[in-house]
């Protein structure tokens, strides 16, 4: 994957995934406190902050390890051969531990309980459905720009999460780290625990379906 070795990738998916997550928690606290009980100022706050540290994040970490932060993206390229399968846990291991990590220090920061369970209710049909088409297109968007503009797949990335925030019901977890992450933190952006495990399936319903697609749409034509 890259010249580094495996700790130094292991450490980049966990420094990843624990900003990535600070990010999220940390700006979902600020903007609702700033909001004034304007949801969707509130969400605005949201959305921004994490669009763009998912940009900075891929452009520092993304010769290291990739910058996966994800385990429906690691899944995927351990299915497309690029990992191997001792790797690829290891990566995900990290990503949820990241994760996690990431929840506590922005409780820290702003002054709360650091262990938290969240009582927010994210279910039924439409938030999954929301999932899978989130995850659909973050997995979609990687792969495509890899093949076409592997330069811009930071830019890429931080917009299309930023979009996606926005025209999905779920506000666009799209990542089973960053879902269970989010069940720790009884915030603006947590998620009741119950609900996490259909998150997760719609999630990686998604990531598969949009290997297959991509691996027709982008592959080259034997006519």
């Amino acid at each position: 994957m890259s010249d580094h070795n495996d700790a130094q990738r292991l450490g980049a998916e966990f420094v990843g995934t624990a900003l990535l997550l600070a990010t999220v928690v940390g700006s979902g606290i600020m903007g609702e406190a700033l909001a004034d009980g304007n949801t969707a100022i509130a969400l605005l706050g949201n959305t921004i902050p994490t669009g763009a540290i998912l940009a900075v994040l891929i452009t520092l970490f993304g010769p290291v390890s990739g910058a996966h932060f994800n385990p429906a993206v690691t899944l995927v390229f351990r299915l497309k051969g690029e990992m191997e399968t001792s790797e690829s846990i290891g990566f995900i291991a990290v990503q949820i531990l990241g994760g996690i990590v990431g929840v506590w220090a922005a409780h820290a920061m702003f002054g709360l309980d650091l262990f938290q369970v969240s009582e927010k209710v994210r279910t039924g049909p439409d938030q999954w459905f929301a999932e899978l088409v989130a995850t659909f297109g973050l997995v979609m968007v990687i792969l495509g720009t890899l093949k076409s503009r592997p330069e811009f797949v930071p830019s890429a990335v931080g917009l299309y999460i930023t979009a996606a925030y926005w025209f999905t019901a779920s506000t666009s977890f799209a990542n089973p780290a960053v879902t269970i992450a989010r069940s720790f933190s009884n915030t603006f952006t947590g998620i009741l625990p119950s609900n996490v495990p259909l998150f997760i399936i719609a999630q990686l319903i998604g990531a598969i379906s949009a290997l297959a697609y991509c691996n027709w749409q982008f592959g080259r034509s034997k006519t």
